[in-house]
């Protein structure tokens, strides 16, 4: 198995991304093909002494910035560690793309390079975060307005990801709102409600407020790129902020700080379940093959974690059985 590599995508590349890259080629039993520029690449790794066995490298002269306008970036940076990654995807030249560049800009490229699977215009990015137990979040930025079909794919896709990839069978499905009456929410809601309510190919809950997305009330929670941005961001700053208020409050006095020390491990538990680099990355589900969207801050564990994430993708035919669920679904629609 080959996974490609933007070598150059995020705030700590390349570094970070040879690290993560190093570790998992030795743990996952995988060939990396590192995609960037190949001087950058062969300097960074002689002088952190990182070894490039099992990894194949391809110059990419242009990298693509974070702040740039995605369409009119993937237009013109043909060259860039991105775009020649997911081109070498659509061409066959690797089984998946791992990258933790711009969000925007993979998204473009993977619709417009990659392509999608039949039926869906464009790819959902899914977020796995932790909770009472792991639930995937999607749509977590990529589609900011939706139609309430999309939605109703978005909860198969994310059924399908979390029964392959997650091993959760028959995972339930719930719809965010801000009321648990299928009266409540916006046009777009209510009749995507009715949609998933009646589909077979979802084990649907029904409404479920922000307040008790973390609680273990559904294993996929769908909505719209705005609303699951925000949810994802709000997650991500409480989560730190309530960690470092727990310790500041518990090393105020003696007794606080033998509190502390006495349950360091359950607290690290705690820590390492809210660590977004455990899970490794969101995929673009509905892409025609696999593409993880690793953390922009991903360091060496986050980008290794994103690479076992596409091998997983791969060994289950993510994207085909994803195909195959949706073009039931499709079926069923037209009443064939």
């Amino acid at each position: 198995m080959k996974i490609i590599l933007d070598a150059m995508g995020g705030d700590n590349a390349p570094l970070a991304v040879l690290e993560g890259a190093a570790q998992a080629v030795k743990e996952y039993n995988v060939g990396v093909t590192l995609v960037g520029d190949e001087e950058k690449i062969r300097q960074c790794a002689r002088e952190n002494k990182i070894s490039l066995e099992g990894m194949e490298l391809v110059h990419a002269g242009q990298v693509i910035e974070m702040c740039e306008e995605p369409a009119k970036a993937v237009r013109s940076k043909k060259d860039s560690s991105l775009v020649v990654g997911l081109k070498m995807l659509a061409e066959g030249q690797g089984d998946a793309f791992v990258s933790a560049g711009s969000t925007g800009a993979l998204h473009v490229g993977t619709s417009l390079i990659v392509r999608t699977i039949p039926g869906i215009k464009r790819p959902a990015l899914a977020t796995v975060l932790p909770g009472a137990g792991p639930f995937m979040l999607l749509d977590s930025g990529a589609n900011v307005e939706c139609r309430p079909a999309m939605l109703e794919a978005f909860g198969v896709m994310g059924s399908v990801y979390m029964d392959r990839v997650m091993g959760i069978e028959n995972p339930t499905v719930a719809l965010v709102n801000n009321g648990a009456e299928e009266s409540k929410g916006t046009e777009l809601y209510r009749e995507a409600h009715q949609l998933m309510k009646v589909n077979p190919n979802l084990n649907f809950v029904g409404n479920i407020e922000p307040r008790d997305v973390p609680s273990g009330a559904a294993n996929v929670v769908v909505c719209d790129g705005f609303v699951g941005n925000v949810i994802l961001k709000l997650s991500e700053g409480m989560a730190k902020t309530l960690l470092k208020m727990i310790k500041t409050s518990m090393t105020s006095n003696l007794l606080g700080t033998l509190g502390l020390l006495l349950g360091k491990n359950s607290l690290m538990q705690v820590k390492k379940a809210m660590d977004s680099e455990e899970i490794g990355g969101a995929p673009l589900l509905g892409a025609a093959r696999p593409v993880i969207k690793a953390h922009g801050s991903s360091k060496a564990k986050g980008i290794k974690n994103a690479i076992r994430q596409a091998k997983t993708c791969v060994e289950n035919d993510l994207c085909g059985t994803m195909e195959v669920a949706l073009t039931k679904l499709q079926s069923e629609a037209k009443g064939e």
